[in-house]
């Protein structure tokens, strides 16, 4: 390097006397000095301008744009133009920056999603519902005729017009905009965006998805972000940095038109030292500013500083600026630089400090909030006793720890006695201070690593360690039972109850936590049934059938007032297609302490307690709402059947109470066992049977093969389905004399013009077989196992799709 002019100089800060070229680069740190040679190399040999970024020896970050021309092509000597682009760059990472909180703000935007195929099947989101002021409920116009009453007359035809390109694939018309009725009685602006994203083997589109946003506050918000547009635009074209030079001898300094608009002087007004810039520091700024340049002028070295000024409207402006003090030729002592100003900048990361000091409360807030909400989920708000849930997580955490393989498990569980007279005679807040009066009891009987639960109204749980000598439980239980039944005050009330206490116990190899904590519930009902304010433990001659079966009742009759039964649908599928042509409803009960348990654990004792014919009519109930609810989904479930047992059939009142509940023709089969009634005469029965004909409820034959109906009692009945008990399908792959038998009920079916459901299809196999002997509809797990409504939902889904990807096919029912 020949020459290395003053600009240069400054912009580098050099070290000595850079003019000669011979010592520039030390300028720079040592890291970037190879480096810069480099590139400089490469430009001498391209002649292309690059950009450079470099760092000062004194730590400042340099960005350039160079360019290199010729002094001849001959001459080994050219021109190297070095031009700051620093502040540029900086402007651009600021646009930046704007740009992707735009593209935030559009992807977090609510769009409603519209998905379209050539076959006429359209999709439609809730967004999408919601924009048109329409509730996911609320009916599609049918057609397209319909809908366009619903569009602006103004734009109807230019609605038609864009439709009809994009569905033709137009990239032209991926977005138009036009005016839509909003359900509340005014128009909305919609901005519709769609794409082919399928086509055929033709070329021509199949499928548009796209997404439709409301729009009408941007169309008044457009022009604003136009002006905003072209601000940004012109903020790329100016530097927006002030430049100055000053000269110390003749007391005049130089401002250009960015520094007259930083510091507000008007352009004809001269600048002298020691007056107007002085003049306009903040005051609590000036003297260290004067200082701080004096100092640096006198070392005739490049500095920067950051002041603040105080602007015409006396409002205070931040400032940031880059000087180099030199002597020029003639020994003037002279000083260039430039100045920005950097108030929206400061101002900024005042706002991302004190939003980040927000967000840092606001997480210590949540965190708050959520140990707080896990404690709440955990423990009992009244005593601050861990819960059911609690309990069960830390007796499992017993189980798989070290301390279950060494120590036994006590489960004490206990049930106050009486204690429903202190709440209905002195009231709710005596009752909560008896409650919380045992947990203080409980609790002072822990030793460490024990727990003491509340899991219900008046129950308690004590889990403590076991060595296997159950009097040392059995004094525990007689401590708590005594300091339970002293006599409490409670605002000028004596108050006195007691309690009873079953006690179970395991061994710390194979813990069955739920069977444990049961038998702790049946020696807790031995404990009242003999006499109460008392202890039981746990024996196997404890779990009598009378106990199971008294708990059991009472379980199931809260079960009915809690409503706790629920529906789980197992699919039916059409032999030859496997679309599914139908649904079996089958009771579950949602049981609060033993989780979904099968209709084989409770209806025995539902029909001892004669409410069979009352779980029949919720199942019922609920099988047409949900029926019901996937039809309005656009799911075309043809029919549901439901199991009607011989007490609801004898149920006189089955009949007017069937007609109110408005049950869609055809769409409810009952399915009643063989073995309940084929050939008996029973005039109310039949009386209720032909009102099910009347009101287009089908009859299916459940379990058929298994019993002994005969085939005029099939004639009498009159059944639109005979379903084969899973027994004789089970062995059809490897039994000829099933496949026989199987296929003589499949014809005699047929001959009666009755339709044929298999059971307990498991197997392809057992698939294959059914259906070439000619059943109509397969049923198993095989196929579906029975599940909830939200499941049921999504397998409809996914049967609903696998259709339309299929193409139209006849359903068999």
């Amino acid at each position: 390097m020949e020459s290395v002019n003053a600009p240069l100089q400054a912009l580098l800060g050099s070290m000595g006397d850079a003019s000669s070229g011979e010592n520039w680069s030390a300028c720079l740190r040592p890291g970037d000095q190879a480096r810069l040679q480099l590139a400089l190399r490469r430009l001498f040999l391209t002649e292309e301008p690059a950009e450079l970024q470099v760092a000062t020896a004194d730590g400042r970050g340099l960005a350039f744009i160079a360019s290199l021309s010729r002094a001849s092509a001959e001459a080994n000597l050219a021109l190297l133009t070095l031009t700051d682009i620093s502040a540029l760059n900086g402007k651009l990472l600021d646009l930046a920056e704007r740009e992707s909180r735009w593209n935030h703000a559009l992807v977090s935007s609510a769009s409603g999603v519209w998905d379209q195929r050539s076959n006429g099947e359209l999709y439609y989101s809730n967004i999408w519902r919601s924009i048109r002021g329409l509730s996911p409920d609320d009916p599609i116009p049918p057609n397209m005729q319909e809908w366009l009453e619903f569009v602006h007359p103004q734009d109807r035809e230019h609605v038609l017009h864009c439709i009809e390109r994009q569905n033709a694939g137009d990239p032209e018309y991926m977005t138009f905009q036009y005016r839509e009725w909003h359900r509340s009685g005014y128009y909305v602006w919609i901005e519709c965006r769609g794409a082919c994203i399928e086509r055929g083997s033709d070329g021509k589109p199949i499928r548009i998805v796209g997404t439709d946003t409301d729009v009408t506050s941007r169309k008044v918000q457009e022009e604003w972000l136009v002006g905003l547009s072209r601000r940004l635009s012109l903020a790329l074209d100016l530097s927006r940095i002030g430049i100055f030079e000053t000269d110390f001898e003749s007391g005049i300094s130089e401002w250009d038109d960015g520094m007259r608009r930083i510091f507000e002087l008007p352009h004809d007004d001269s600048v002298k030292v020691g007056e107007f810039w002085e003049n306009k520091l903040h005051p609590d700024d000036r003297e260290r500013t004067l200082a701080y340049v004096e100092k640096k002028v006198a070392d005739l070295r490049p500095f920067t500083d950051a002041y603040r000024i105080i602007a015409n409207d006396g409002t205070c402006r931040y400032i940031r600026s880059n000087s180099l003090p030199y002597l020029d030729q003639d020994g003037r002592l002279k000083m260039i630089g430039v100045n920005w100003d950097v108030t929206e900048d400061h101002n900024l990361h005042q706002e991302l400090g004190r939003q980040k000091a927000l967000a840092e409360m606001r997480n210590i807030e949540l965190e708050r909030m959520r140990l707080e909400a896990e404690y709440s989920a955990m423990h009992d708000y009244l005593t601050g006793l861990p819960n059911r849930r609690c309990l069960e997580a830390n007796l499992e955490a017993w189980r798989q720890g070290k301390h279950a393989r060494t120590h036994g498990l006590g489960i004490l569980h206990i049930d106050l006695d009486r204690f429903k007279q202190i709440n209905d005679t002195l009231g709710h807040g005596a009752g909560d201070a008896m409650l919380r009066h045992v947990a203080s009891i409980l609790t002072g009987c822990l030793k460490p690593g024990e727990l003491a639960a509340r899991i219900g109204g008046d129950e308690f749980v004590l889990a403590v360690n076991c060595t296997g000598d159950q009097s040392v439980l059995a004094r525990l239980a007689e401590d708590i039972i005594s300091a339970i039944r002293k006599p409490v005050w409670h605002e000028g009330h004596e108050c006195r109850f007691g309690a009873s206490i079953g006690i179970a116990c395991s061994a710390g190899t194979d813990l069955d936590l739920p069977q444990l904590l049961q038998n702790a519930d049946i020696a807790l009902y031995n404990a009242k049934n003999n006499g109460r304010n008392r202890h039981e433990f746990y024996t196997p001659k404890s779990r009598t059938a009378l106990a199971h079966a008294q708990r059991l009742e009472n379980e199931l009759m809260r079960a009915l007032e809690n409503d706790e039964l629920v529906p789980f649908y197992q699919l039916q599928y059409d032999a030859r297609t496997r679309r599914v042509v139908g649904a079996e409803c089958l009771v579950r009960w949602d049981h609060p302490r033993l989780g979904m348990i099968g209709p084989d654990r409770f209806l025995a004792t539902a029909d001892d307690c004669g409410v069979l014919a009352q779980v029949d009519k919720i199942m019922l109930a609920k099988a047409v709402r949900d029926l019901e609810s996937w039809r309005q989904q656009g799911f075309d479930l043809p029919k549901v059947s439901v199991n009607v047992s011989s007490k609801r059939l004898s149920d006189p009142d089955m009949a007017e109470a069937l007609s109110l509940m408005s049950i869609r023709p055809g769409s409810v089969s009952f399915e009643i066992l063989e073995s309940v009634f084929l050939d008996r005469q029973d005039e109310t029965v039949m009386r209720n049977l032909e009102a099910l004909r009347r009101l287009e409820i089908d009859i299916e034959i459940d379990d058929f093969g298994t019993g002994h109906a005969s085939i005029v009692g099939l004639l009498n009945l009159k059944p639109s389905t005979l379903k084969i008990d899973r027994q004789l399908i089970q062995n059809l792959p490897t039994s000829q004399e099933q496949r026989v038998l199987v296929m003589s009920i499949i014809q005699i079916a047929r001959s009666l013009k009755i339709r044929v459901t298999a059971e307990g299809v498991e197997t392809e196999e057992h698939a294959r077989i059914l259906k070439r002997l000619g059943c109509d509809v397969l049923q198993g797990f095989g196929l579906s196992r029975p599940f909830d409504v939200q499941t049921t939902t999504e397998l409809l889904a996914l049967d609903k799709k696998n259709a339309a990807a299929r193409g139209p096919q006849r359903r068999h029912q």
